[in-house]
């Protein structure tokens, strides 16, 4: 009887062969024969699931994406129940940053990812939204923390949104050894607490 095939395990073995082959080598030359090398597939295999190096691109960010928010997840089980929105936030910050092999992956697939976005109309409006909708996520955080008492009322939710976002550009300075790890989490530690009023 013939082997069933996976289609999904195989598209997310390639995905993760496109992660490496950024990570060690860079987006110019991830090319669909490298990313078939890297994955032990060949060529056609690669192009049988991918019709372009930028739908290849497309979906492992999405798959990358798929990853940060399981990890999140993760993260936020480990917490009391229900979780103060402080961890919430910092739990979602440092999965975003480039502190562990999976996300410093990831961290490299969304640089490549952005560039391509500046400059190919469909993708820029895919990302917009994707960024949207993450921020908009994140202010719904900030409203239900005053809402529920964790954050002074006259806290302005678009405001705290933006700083908040704004530790995310740790990752240049992490990548480019500016700065290490434990100065980064020192910092967002040292931010939720005054956010969050901490003693």
């Amino acid at each position: 009887m013939p082997k069933q095939v996976d289609h999904r395990e195989r598209r997310e073995t390639i995905a993760r062969a496109l992660w490496r082959v950024v990570e060690q080598q860079g987006w110019s030359r991830a090319t669909m024969r490298e990313v078939a090398r890297e994955a032990d597939a060949s060529l056609g295999q690669v192009q049988h699931y991918f019709r372009s190096r930028t739908a290849m691109l497309v979906f492992a960010m999405e798959f990358a994406a798929e990853q940060t928010a399981q990890r999140v997840t993760q993260g936020l089980d480990r917490l009391g129940s229900p979780p103060h929105p402080r961890d919430v936030l910092r739990v979602t910050l440092t999965e975003m940053l480039p502190l562990h092999p999976d996300a410093r992956a990831t961290s490299r697939m969304s640089a490549a990812y952005t560039l391509e976005a500046l400059h190919d109309p469909e993708l820029h409006e895919q990302a917009r939204l994707g960024l949207h909708d993450g921020r908009a996520l994140t202010e719904r955080l900030i409203r239900q923390a005053i809402t529920d008492g964790h954050l002074p009322p006259d806290r302005e939710p678009a405001i705290e949104t933006n700083l908040l976002l704004a530790l995310t550009g740790f990752t240049p300075l992490l990548d480019f050894d500016v700065i290490d790890p434990q100065a980064a989490l020192v910092a967002i530690d040292y931010y939720l607490d005054r956010l969050f009023d901490c003693t």
